[in-house]
């Protein structure tokens, strides 16, 4: 759902209640500025980028294994 500032300030309720079930974006000037989500969408993505990061961590040393197995060996 989007919605303009204004209109979110005015009916904040309505649009918190909104985004216990989908997020709230909400535009200025016709302008993506904010996202409203509830605390359980926000922890998944927050999670989520941290499995992911893992994952990324892990596969740059697996490519850089033999480098760093020989600079072990020094």
């Amino acid at each position: 759902m989007r919605v303009t500032s204004t209109d979110f300030q005015q009916n904040i309720g309505t649009y918190s209640d909104t985004a216990q079930r989908e997020p709230v974006f909400i535009t200025n000037h016709n302008r993506d500025r904010l996202v409203l989500l509830s605390v359980e969408e926000y922890n998944l993505l927050l999670n989520s980028s941290r499995a992911n990061r893992k994952i990324k961590i892990q596969e740059r040393l697996q490519h850089h294994s033999h480098t760093l197995t020989e600079l072990s060996k020094r």
